[in-house]
């Protein structure tokens, strides 16, 4: 079992979303978070005063699958994901010992 955990922009997101599901993945859980990277900081002006972002909105999806789907899974993400400029963030693949369904105690595969 595979636990793959990918941050994207926050408007790519549907997109990668209907591609994840289109790849039969029973389910995904997603965050708004906010990162720092290596694209510069960004100045915002509200009401004449102007502020520095340094923590930019991003998207984090987790999903837990099969070992089979993962390559498949984090080619997919990174090519609908991908904007060709700097912030595209990154896609990380865990080991995972296996899950656990709490409704039903089912483990391993038979819980994703």
């Amino acid at each position: 079992m595979r636990k793959v955990e990918a941050v994207i922009r926050p408007w790519r997101l549907d997109e990668v979303k209907e591609a994840v599901s289109a790849l039969g993945v029973g389910g995904m859980t997603v965050s708004d978070v906010r990162g720092l990277g290596h694209e510069p900081e960004r100045t915002a002006y509200q009401d004449g005063a102007s502020y520095t972002i340094d923590l930019i909105p991003n998207a984090k999806l987790e999903i837990v699958m099969s070992d089979q789907l993962v390559d498949s899974m984090v080619s997919t993400i990174c090519e609908v994901a991908r904007t060709g400029s700097p912030g595209d963030r990154k896609v990380f693949v865990l080991s995972l010992v296996g899950p656990t369904r709490i409704r039903t105690g089912e483990a391993g595969e038979a819980a994703q």
